[in-house]
């Protein structure tokens, strides 16, 4: 009969590896002469001296023209309308809102 040893050797070698990790997978390489990403950033680029509405987490809108932003979202914008549930509530020449109350800010469709 084998030796216990014999019997070990022939176990381990019938075990799988451990646990190995699993190799990094690489994402595919763009294709060439795609286009670059388009970014929130690019968006919002774009969106200045636009008319814009600012959705509030609040549920209030706000549509005027975006006047500038900066990183934290903070917004100023021109000839500013507060809509709620829909209904025009006030307008103001300038209005300034601070970034963490924004929702979102969609580009009004040019009539």
């Amino acid at each position: 009969p084998p030796s216990s040893t014999a019997m070990a050797e022939l176990a381990a070698e019938a075990k799988p590896a451990a646990a190995e990790a699993p190799a990094a997978v690489e994402p595919a390489a763009p294709a060439q002469g795609t286009a670059k990403k388009y970014q929130p950033s690019d968006f919002l680029k774009t969106a200045l001296g636009r008319p814009v509405v600012v959705k509030l987490n609040s549920g209030v809108d706000y549509r005027g023209v975006l006047a500038c932003l900066d990183g934290y979202m903070n917004i100023a914008m021109e000839q500013t309308e507060e809509y709620v549930n829909g209904q025009l509530k006030a307008k103001y020449g300038d209005c300034f809102i601070r970034g963490n109350n924004v929702l979102y800010i969609s580009a009004s469709r040019r009539k």
